[in-house]
């Protein structure tokens, strides 16, 4: 098996909106993006399951830079 190579691109996203009074599975996505407080920021591997994740809370989220 080939090792993973960790000079891909990514995508460092940050929290600005509560997970309060959302859908649960909305929150689970903040959660599994590795977010779950205010202006919390991330930088991720950008994959398709990463984008469909940031397309799913986008209106909880911003995308701060793609590298």
């Amino acid at each position: 098996m080939s090792a993973k190579k960790s000079g891909g691109k990514t995508v460092t996203v940050q929290q600005t909106g509560s997970p309060l009074r959302r859908q649960p599975d909305q929150r689970e996505t903040l959660v599994g993006l590795g977010l779950n407080k205010m202006r919390r920021t991330k930088t991720l591997e950008d994959t398709p399951a990463v984008r469909g994740m940031i397309r799913k809370v986008a209106h909880l989220i911003r995308v701060v830079d793609e590298a």
